[in-house]
């Protein structure tokens, strides 16, 4: 169903609009020809030169005249045609614009489009990993199934539909990409395009959190690989993230302004932080030994360059030989920060310091930690009770 403005060009004529009365209605030598019902006003048949019938409905609206196609004959038959007709007759005269109805429909942003705002506006705040997985999962996922639908009309079991889909071959996949996709919506929502979220009430799969620590004997392995490898340049920024605890990312990424003079405190901008702040830490020995060997021989900017001088891209097919040598086939290179973060429980440093070297800005990032002081707190429990024993025996305890 279409509409448009009537022309004063047509040429009109009026009769008693029957099946038998379309079939026989002349198709004019050019341009169109409208025939009108005598008995409801508006109603009428347009016909084409090529010979293309049509039922229209003209009516008027405040002031403004207007003209809605309902459809083509035979699709169309008069008698369907004459309810349509009559049925919006009923809406104009309670003072409604079906028109304007689905013009305003039609204009309503489709997905893709909220996307693309959001692209524009918001999805540079971001971190370029959280910037990649935005796209990833919006192309490869939720375009493919609704990008060309209307935000409006997008409902929660479109959406569970989509995460019931993804999750029979990546559950944790599809949990990030409604997770993403929420945030979207929630957007959409403060622009004024809908008025709730679609996917508000979706239950998640469950989520086992992996972390894997390595033994001092396995940090001993890697480092022997690293020594042993070919490529120093991606092994000089495993390194880095062994010794400071740092993300891949952001050891990638480091520039040499990024540093003091002495090379002990790495000071990494707002831009390449997860948490969009800036982190300013202390580095360790072994680390500043690491970046005063690669500044005396430096040639970029960045203090891992490729080939071309730009920042480093990817460590992968380094760490996957490294992970071969040292034997730990299930280690990702993820899992360098969390070693880094449980030697530093083993060596009685607290939660709130171990926070402040990984750059966490909440506290609850850093208590998935808290269970490594178990073993610190049993033996400090042990030495208590030793000493309680002993005062026992000297008779001082009653």
């Amino acid at each position: 169903m279409t509409h448009e403005t009537p022309k004063s060009a047509d040429t009109v004529r009026t009769q008693r609009i029957t099946d038998q009365a379309v079939q026989a209605l002349p198709a004019p030598d050019r341009g169109n020809q409208i025939f009108y019902d005598t008995q409801l006003r508006g109603f009428g048949v347009r016909v084409t030169a090529k010979g293309l019938r049509s039922f229209i409905l003209n009516y008027r609206l405040r002031g403004r005249e207007r003209r809605l196609t309902i459809g083509r004959y035979p699709e169309w038959t008069v008698n369907a045609a004459r309810k349509r007709a009559a049925e919006v007759r009923c809406q104009v005269d309670a003072g409604l614009d079906p028109l304007g109805e689905r013009q305003r429909a039609n204009e309503a942003p489709t997905v893709r489009e909220m996307f693309e705002r959001f692209e524009r506006d918001y999805l540079p705040r971001l971190a370029k990993k959280t910037q990649h997985d935005y796209k990833s999962a919006f192309r490869r996922r939720i375009f493919p199934r609704m990008g060309s639908m209307k935000v409006a009309d997008v409902t929660f079991s479109d959406c569970e539909a989509m995460h019931r889909a993804i999750s029979k071959k990546a559950p944790m996949a599809a949990n990030r990409t409604i997770a993403y996709y929420r945030r979207t919506l929630n957007l959409a929502i403060t622009w004024g395009w809908i008025d709730r979220n679609p996917t508000r009430g979706l239950e998640f799969n469950q989520e086992t959190r992996r972390e894997h620590y390595l033994s001092p004997e396995e940090i001993g392995r890697v480092l022997q690989a690293l020594n042993l490898h070919r490529n120093q340049n991606s092994c000089d920024a495993i390194r880095l993230m062994i010794f400071t605890g740092c993300r891949r990312g952001e050891a990638m990424g480091a520039r040499w302004d990024q540093f003091d003079s002495k090379f002990r405190v790495w000071t990494k901008p707002a831009a390449t932080t997860k948490q969009r702040k800036l982190h300013r830490t202390p580095i360790s020995d072994a680390a500043s030994k690491i970046l005063q060997k690669r500044f005396d021989a430096a040639t970029s900017e960045y203090v891992f360059p490729s080939v071309g001088g730009k920042a480093l891209k990817e460590v992968r097919k380094t760490w996957v030989a490294i992970q071969e040598a040292a034997e730990i086939p299930e280690t990702r290179l993820h899992d360098l920060r969390h070693t880094f973060a449980s030697i530093a429980v083993s060596q009685g440093e607290s939660l709130p310091t171990i926070g402040a070297m990984l750059g966490h800005t909440q506290t609850s990032t850093t208590a998935r930690y808290a269970h490594l002081f178990d073993d610190t707190l049993r033996d400090a429990v042990r030495n208590v009770e030793t000493g309680l024993f002993s005062g026992a025996r000297s008779g001082n305890l009653r």
